[in-house]
């Protein structure tokens, strides 16, 4: 969807993955870290994409994750992205590859804060693949993936049937989250029940002028109150948009390229998306932070209960982590606000990449 809708619409899930991709690491990492690094190259859609394959040192990999970023730029490679996983995984015999953005890091291409789910998942199929075609020692290949990464890797299993297994960490559900993000941080931020009623409500109205044919002007007279509120103005979400944007954006609901689910009036971000897990025939591991203000989890696991859980072709595992945000670190208020803003040092929550490893271990694809 256009970025500038995306933002001052309060769409989408760029709230729901902020800081999550980059995975700061603190403090000087070893010298002799557990894995061998090397360039990784991949061609796809007529870019080339470049990132880091990671190998344990002294074993063969008794599996491969590929890690699936979350929403924003990414900077992997000269930022180390993700070391404290990758070293986690290296130490139970299990490689990984993750990647920056087409144009980030080194990546070629240009980047697209909006980028299609489909065209993530096309991203994660070529690196596969590509995997396979070099001749590189592997085991099973999965995936791990955040946030936005939980739209991603189903779609990216379906058309790849050889990838072996899911690590789905704060998967949103099949629709938009932004009513929820909005809804938990203004309470996080001390507004009285009536006045965040007021303000979602307002989110809400602003919205269904798009989906449900609204005047431009409808749009500009159905937030007063959200115009003008501070945690709106932090997300980057209280700049209106014009009157071209807004008909450009209404045109993809009236000719069905986007679509709504009219009983909750949200976006629907990946059409079909309970049949598609329902289809998953591989073992899924699903961690959550009890604390999550970006994503409704509750929503999401009771969906991977029904859909996933259901299925006796596959498992499911579920883990939820106390006193943890979107990305598993340990928070006090638990919003956005303390998520993206410094100090970068919060722990992960006690077990997380414990939890990972072990699980990988249990279905054999890890060993001690």
């Amino acid at each position: 969807m256009p970025h500038l809708l995306t933002a001052v619409l309060g769409l989408a899930c760029l709230s729901s993955s902020l800081g999550a991709q980059t995975d700061p690491t603190v403090g000087a990492q070893p010298l002799d870290p557990p894995f061998q690094t090397e360039r990784f190259e991949f061609d796809v859609a007529g870019q080339t994409l470049v990132g880091l394959l990671d190998r344990p040192t002294g074993r063969d990999p008794s599996s491969t994750v590929i890690l699936v970023h979350g929403y924003g730029e990414t900077d992997v490679a000269a930022g180390n992205g993700y070391y404290d996983l990758r070293a986690r995984l290296a130490r139970v015999g299990v490689s990984t590859l993750v990647w920056d953005k087409p144009g980030c890091g080194q990546s070629g291409g240009e980047f697209d804060i909006d980028q299609p789910v489909q065209s993530s998942a096309d991203e994660v199929v070529a690196a596969a693949r590509a995997l396979g075609e070099r001749g590189f020692e592997t085991g099973p290949v999965g995936l791990w993936g955040i946030s936005r990464a939980g739209w991603v890797a189903p779609l990216a299993m379906r058309d790849e049937p050889d990838l072996a297994f899911w690590i789905s960490v704060s998967g949103p559900d099949g629709k938009e989250n932004a009513r929820y993000l909005l809804r938990e941080n203004f309470r996080i931020e001390g507004r009285p029940p009536e006045e965040v009623q007021t303000l979602v409500g307002e989110w809400q109205a602003r919205f269904n002028t798009v989906w449900q044919d609204g005047t431009y002007q409808d749009y500009l007279d159905a937030g007063p109150n959200l115009d003008r509120d501070p945690f709106m103005a932090f997300m980057g979400w209280s700049t209106l948009a014009s009157e071209d944007d807004f008909y450009s954006y209404q045109e993809g609901f009236r000719t069905g390229n986007l679509t709504v689910d009219e009983d909750d009036e949200l976006m629907v971000y990946v059409p079909g998306f309970a049949s598609l897990l329902a289809s998953i025939r591989r073992p899924v591991l699903a961690l959550f932070g009890e604390d999550d203000s970006n994503v409704d989890w509750r929503r999401t696991a009771k969906l991977y209960r029904e859909t996933v859980g259901a299925s006796a072709d596959a498992s499911l595992t579920i883990r939820v982590f106390p006193g943890a945000n979107h990305n598993i670190k340990v928070c006090r208020a638990c919003g956005v606000r303390e998520m993206t803003s410094p100090p970068w040092d919060a722990p992960y929550a006690e077990g997380y990449h414990d939890t990972i490893a072990d699980w990988l271990v249990a279905n054999s694809f890890g060993e001690r």
